[in-house]
């Protein structure tokens, strides 16, 4: 083994062994046999933690190698997906997150149940545990297996083909993130990720750094103006009808999407389910809001800077680029922690979506429907036991979505539009919509459904773009639950109710914060759309 090679691991190994030494400290005296303490962390998670491990749960590999993959082809068009993440986090601060703790939820779904009825809730989260098995999870295993395939060379060293190279790391990688998830549940998930968050970002930041610093002869705003001359057409955010991400799509079904994302994705907002109050939740999304407006420094910037370094050379396998900048601009002493800085991105997402599923499953399918009176130690091995299936399923999965043709990244958000937008629709709807009965409920969820399958690997003649088709499948699903619900008018009066699970106090930077990343997030569109 090559001196280097020795120094690549070694480095690897050690910020890992950190993270798991850190999370096994700091969970040492948690009671993890109840449902709380399992499933919601004992509601003791502040608000730095819930940002560290919302915004770890949410960017992964398919976000690091995927998200600049796509930056490198189409440019600066693709900020979208991240900076308008802070307007909705914080709706769901404002709004969404006092309701959820008023109501003391464990699940999102329990809320339809109380505003619909229990065959809405069961639905919905049978959904759910679908879409996160056949979409998330694989393509954050195998995204995360590319990037550790391509830095370490782990084919090469075992001595095998690539393609049993990428199997070997995803298997490595489940079953590392299955730990976390299965012996730890939220809180092990939480603390691992806010590590891990810390690792992302000092990392993430050093490759954008190093190469300005190469491309500029050590001076990082030459190196800037340099890319930016060199391809200014792609620090452009506005995109062009046409192109992979048009502007008009912000006020079609992308908000939609974002709303969901943040505000009603179990698997994100289950942090701000364990918060211990609602100060140190609403803490918590706008800290991530403020991440999400930073964030691009990371995984954006990179893979225009890649464009500057190889051009055209990567455009048929776009998911490539971003490792090789690594390798490119990285001293080797450093390739080793970087590789766990993924490893840990890749570990977050997969054992916060394990995590979530087991919630889910344990929640609102098992006790709902098998037990109602199960002990609270049976209901959380069912949740272990549920999460090591999964993990296995996620596994064989993985390999399934090579080859992407527009990217993992965009793969991922078309896919994630099967379930998202109607199960958007009818959260809003118990929100807002108070004539919408359950029958209505159900029955845009199923043409929701069955709509947006149908036109995008159906009927793909039309030409719309599938966030355009979110907006459109929103308000068609909207329209079918007001014309169903006149014939078949719901029957129960739902008032919400505050169980005094947490403090509703709310923290008093709110508001501030609010204006500023709302303030922030304009401002980019106006500083970076005249180019």
């Amino acid at each position: 083994m090559s001196t280097d090679l020795t120094i690549i691991i070694a480095s690897f190994v050690a910020f890992t062994a950190a993270v798991a030494f850190f999370t096994w400290y700091s969970l040492r005296k948690t009671n993890l046999g109840s449902s709380k303490g399992y499933f919601l962390g004992g509601r003791s998670l502040t608000g730095t933690v819930i940002a560290g491990s919302m915004l770890l749960t949410n960017i992964s590999s398919e976000h690091l190698i995927g998200m600049n993959g796509n930056s490198y082809v189409n440019g600066f068009i693709v900020i979208a997906w991240e900076v308008t993440s802070s307007i909705a986090l914080v709706i769901a601060a404002l709004f969404f997150v006092p309701k959820y703790l008023k109501m003391g939820l464990t699940t999102i779904p329990q809320f339809l149940e109380n505003r619909f009825d229990g065959a809405t809730r069961t639905i919905v989260s049978a959904v759910l545990i679908f879409s996160f098995v056949v979409t998330l999870l694989p393509i954050v295993l195998y995204s995360g297996a590319l990037g550790i395939e391509s830095l370490f060379g782990v084919s090469e060293v075992l001595g095998l083909s690539q393609t049993q190279g990428l199997w070997t790391t995803i298997v490595i990688i489940g079953c590392i993130g299955s730990v976390y998830a299965i012996f730890g549940g939220l809180k092990a998930v939480a603390y691992s990720d806010t590590i891990n968050g810390i690792g992302l970002l000092l990392g993430g930041l050093l490759i954008p750094i190093l190469a300005l610093m190469a491309i500029g002869d050590n001076n990082i705003v030459t190196g800037l103006v340099k890319v930016y001359e060199y391809a200014p057409e792609k620090f452009n955010v506005i995109g062009a009808p046409g192109s992979v991400l048009p502007f008009e799509v912000l006020f079609t079904g992308l908000i939609i999407n974002q709303l969901y994302f943040w505000g009603m994705n179990q698997a994100i907002i289950q942090r701000a389910l364990g918060a211990k109050n609602l100060k140190e939740a609403q803490k918590g999304l706008l800290l991530t809001g403020l991440f999400k407006i930073l964030i691009p420094l990371v995984i954006i910037l990179p893979g225009v800077i890649c464009y500057y370094y190889f051009q055209e050379t990567f455009y048929d396998k776009q998911d490539a680029v971003y490792p090789e900048l690594v390798k490119q601009v990285l001293p080797v002493w450093l390739i080793g922690f970087f590789a766990a800085v993924i490893m840990g991105a890749v570990l977050s997402t997969f054992n916060s979506v394990l995590n979530s599923v087991a919630t889910l499953f344990s929640v609102d399918i098992v006790k709902k429907h098998l037990s109602k009176d199960m002990a609270d130690t049976k209901l959380v091995r069912i949740g272990k036991a549920t999460s090591a299936v999964l993990a296995i399923v996620s596994i064989l999965a993985a390999p399934l979505v090579a080859n992407a043709p527009d990217g993992l990244y965009q793969l991922l958000q078309e896919l994630n539009g099967i379930f998202f937008i109607p199960i958007a629709s009818i959260l809003l709807a118990g929100f807002f919509m108070k004539k919408v009965s359950a029958t209505g409920a159900k029955a845009a969820l199923f043409f929701g459904l069955a709509f947006y399958i149908f036109m995008t690997w159906g009927y793909t003649g039309h030409g719309i773009h599938f966030v355009h088709l979110w907006g459109m499948e929103f308000v068609l699903n909207v329209i079918i639950m007001y014309g169903v619900s006149h014939f078949f008018p719901r029957q129960n009066i739902y008032e919400m109710k505050d169980v005094g699970a947490v403090n509703l106090a709310p923290w008093k930077y709110t508001k501030a914060m609010s204006i500023g990343l709302c303030a922030a997030t304009l401002l980019i569109y106006i500083l970076l759309g005249t180019n």
